[in-house]
């Protein structure tokens, strides 16, 4: 297809050298036409050379990119992102790479955005974002997001994940789940997660009273808590008890509408793909023990796309405040 902008499209570049092939002068044939004399002669020029062909629009791909990233180099960045389902930033910092060239390598081999493939197995699902509006809380502490993320507990010697689905030692089945309460401030994104048996209102209720005194250390109060319609955030005396002692306005997303409370819900996302699902756990003590180290590089090290590529400590009060 033809510029937008250009004089001529294939059928009045015919005319223009069916002209000059007359014996007309190609300078008196661009003036007529309403080009400059350089554009009459390349036309005029690719037709002696080509014939019809030679009038017809080239392709403005380049034909050797010399400063391309080698073949082997791009198989790696391919393959990392295979098998870690991480963004350009995070392949980029094991490569040595910068972000943005990793960026052009998995769009030039089409590969899927991470929003369109399960956390778990990396299979291609169809995900689209419900709502284009998006906010952010001017200052840390002003909004935090909280939710439940339930895992299957892991046998001892190693699940599905170690030995293959087909190979389920006799009498494993059933052992129940951990509940993941996670707590993430909408300004900052710094988390705080703990592993509970149950999703009860007391136990929500603890993990809040602990969140408030994690936030509070880092020099942040808390004023705002948003959260889904779950019985223990929206009937239970224990959870609203920590509400009003301090002061704390409650939040509860619109029913059906768990993109309202995105933030917790990506959080989880991510804690599932980063720490619960990123190896095959030998136990579930083993995966226990390793969500705190997770939570202290996600909060201390992890660059955050969300807030421009800095880990989200930095987002609070200029890196003042004991975080522990």
């Amino acid at each position: 297809m033809s510029h937008a902008n250009a004089r001529l499209a294939p059928a009045g570049r015919l005319i223009m050298v069916r002209r000059i092939q007359s014996g007309r002068a190609v300078a008196h044939v661009a003036a007529e036409m309403g080009v400059s004399r350089t554009t009459a002669w390349r036309w005029w020029r690719r037709f002696r050379e080509a014939g019809l062909a030679g009038l017809q629009d080239r392709s403005s791909v380049a034909r050797s990119h010399p400063r391309r990233t080698g073949g082997c180099v791009e198989t790696r960045v391919r393959i990392l992102r295979h098998f870690t389902r991480r963004g350009p930033v995070f392949i980029a910092g094991q490569l040595g790479m910068h972000a943005s060239t990793v960026g052009r390598v998995l769009r030039r081999h089409q590969a899927p955005l991470l929003r369109e493939l399960d956390p778990v197995t990396g299979t291609v699902i169809r995900a689209r974002r419900r709502s284009a509006q998006r906010y952010e809380h001017d200052y840390p502490g002003s909004l935090i997001h909280m939710d439940v993320k339930k895992l299957g507990r892991i046998p001892d010697g190693g699940g599905w994940r170690v030995h293959g689905r087909g190979a389920r030692p006799s009498g494993r089945r059933g052992l129940g789940y951990d509940y993941i309460h996670a707590v993430i401030d909408d300004h900052s994104r710094v988390a705080y997660a703990e592993i509970h048996d149950d999703e009860k209102g007391c136990t929500a209720a603890g993990v809040l009273q602990r969140a408030i005194a994690f936030y509070a250390r880092l020099g942040v109060r808390v004023e705002r808590v948003i959260t889904d319609n779950a019985f223990a955030y929206r009937k239970s005396a224990a959870f609203r008890g920590v509400i009003d002692a301090h002061g704390i306005r409650q939040k509860f997303i619109k029913p059906h509408c768990p993109w309202t409370n995105g933030k917790v819900e990506r959080f989880n996302r991510t804690l599932a793909g980063e720490w619960a699902y990123a190896r095959p756990w030998d136990s579930n003590t083993q995966r226990t023990a390793h969500l705190q180290s997770w939570l202290d590089y996600y909060n201390l090290d992890r660059p955050h796309l969300g807030i421009a590529g800095i880990p989200p400590i930095n987002r609070i009060n200029n890196g003042r405040g004991q975080y522990s």
